[in-house]
């Protein structure tokens, strides 16, 4: 077999990203927590990278190796202006937790005003931005309690060996024989004992710490109560629901539990709201979880019945080269520096690039604004069907870094802060052949289910109706599908004494 050798030469193209494209699409994406880090760690590396701190800078731009101030907005924008902090939970999460708190039912909760408001209640006080004082976490609270008892060393050792086998919640997830069985043997320590220290723990402050399941942490709340609660006729029968007869109140099963009890409506209706008056979560309370903050990148603002878009100045860094040294650099060109030129230039497309960012996130938040002006003027209800490809088109962008820019990126709105993916959304048809959003789907249905009578709820197929009497033809399994991406319950949990 005869082989050779020949030189063959081919042309071909291949899309090659240079370094300075990569870092724009990486900084793209990133959120504006992200960045910050990102900019920290790049002063930190980068000499010829400076800060500047001047608050009087904001607004300003690389021109060359200067930063050049731009024009202030007029005297209608001032307010939109005005710095963002950190904002938390923003006023349509509220508006949507309030829905839900009403309306959501976990596998341990049984009633429309009972679970979120015990974990967390959202009423106007609490939900507002407070100051953040000192707290104390459950351990501390429940071992300064075991500091103060009269018990013996032996027992404050089991009893802190207790407190810390206790969940964020308060619950004492092992059971006893298991937690025995994990203790040296050398100890001598009898299974009575451990019974005791349980014990002891469960009489401590709050009333249901150390239960091991929702039954028990119930029930300790009302014997805590009872001196209170002896007279009233209601407390025998609530009683007897948390011990034996829970999870037919957390399905709703008033008829069964009328029948077993041997009561009338308003007797189990008073034995309800007695125990929708506990607390199933006693060590939430002490949780120390931060709080989530959101730092709006876009402010909106209605200035003489235009919907105006600006940047947040507060989160946009200021930065510039350092002039010092690349006036050095600049003395010694010819005369090696390879490492500081390098640096220079990475400077400079650092700079570049987080100003290129802005502008792009100004840019699709503009379209967004003026697509959803039904939103911002009428609500969620008026919401527009949107996708990534129309922003693109209209830009002239790709729908990737559409899809980048609304990852992780706020408005600011009068009516709170979303994400600017919130205002995207697939559609659904109507009779006179158009399309509704599914933003303004949910918003509908949420409308329904609060004006439903809840002696009555509504079936799916019956709320399928109702849309269908809007013109909208919503199939049952998709009026399912929205109402469970609310959590909100079906019918027979929804419904009410």
């Amino acid at each position: 077999m005869n082989m050779r050798q020949s030189l063959q030469i081919r042309l071909s193209q291949q899309l090659t990203l240079t370094p300075q494209l990569q870092q724009s699409i990486r900084l793209l994406q990133l959120s504006t927590l992200e960045l910050q880090q990102e900019i920290e760690q790049a002063l930190v590396e980068n000499p010829m990278l400076e800060q500047v701190e001047d608050s009087a800078t904001s607004g300003v731009r690389l021109v060359g190796d200067s930063l050049v101030k731009d024009a202030p907005p007029s005297e209608n924008y001032e307010s939109a202006q005005q710095p963002a902090s950190a904002t938390p939970e923003t006023k349509e999460t509220e508006r949507s937790n309030e829905l839900d708190s009403d309306l959501s039912y976990g596998t341990e909760s049984w009633g429309n005003e009972w679970s979120d408001d015990n974990r967390g209640s959202d009423d106007d006080e609490k939900s507002q931005p407070q100051v953040a004082g000192k707290s104390i976490s459950l351990t501390e609270h429940l071992t300064e309690q075991l500091r103060l008892t009269a018990s013996s060393t032996r027992d404050i050792a089991l009893v802190s060996i207790l407190i810390d086998l206790l969940n964020d919640d308060g619950y004492l997830n092992d059971d006893l024989d298991g937690i025995y069985q994990t203790l040296p043997e050398d100890l001598e320590i009898a299974p009575e004992e451990l019974t005791t220290a349980l014990k002891l723990l469960q009489s401590f402050d709050p009333a249901g710490i150390a239960a091991r399941n929702a039954s028990e942490c119930l029930k300790l709340q009302l014997l805590a109560r009872h001196d209170e609660l002896k007279e009233e006729p209601e407390y025998p029968y609530a009683m007897a629901i948390v011990e034996r007869h829970l999870e037919l109140l957390a399905q709703k099963e008033f008829v069964k539990l009328k029948k077993v009890l041997g009561i009338n409506d308003e007797m189990l209706r008073q034995a309800q709201i007695l125990i929708k008056s506990l607390d199933p979560f006693p060590g939430a309370r002490f949780s120390q979880a931060s709080e989530n903050y959101v730092i709006p990148d876009i402010i909106v603002r209605k200035v003489k019945a235009r919907w105006v878009v600006t940047l947040n100045n507060d989160v946009m860094p200021k930065l510039k080269v350092n002039e010092i040294y690349a006036q050095i650099l600049k003395g010694q060109r010819g005369q090696g520096g390879t490492q500081l030129s390098a640096q220079l230039q990475e400077a400079r497309w650092l700079i570049k690039n987080i100003q290129q960012r802005f502008d792009t996130i100004l840019r699709v938040s503009q379209a967004i604004v003026e697509t959803q002006q039904a939103f911002f003027n009428h609500g969620e209800i008026a919401m527009q069907p949107l996708v990534l490809r129309e922003i693109a088109e209209r830009l002239g962008l790709h729908e990737s870094t559409v899809s980048r820019v609304t990852n992780q990126k706020y408005m600011l709105t009068p009516f709170g802060t979303f994400e600017l993916k919130y205002f995207f959304g697939s559609h659904v048809s109507t009779d006179t052949g158009g399309s509704a959003s599914s933003t303004a789907i949910r918003a509908l249905l949420k409308q329904f289910i609060t004006a439903e009578d809840p002696k009555h709820p509504l079936s799916d197929s019956q709320l399928a109706d109702l849309f269908s009497q809007q013109g909208i033809v919503v199939a049952r399994r998709t009026v399912a599908k929205y109402r469970e991406s609310l959590r909100i319950p079906p019918v027979n949990l929804r419904k009410t004494l």
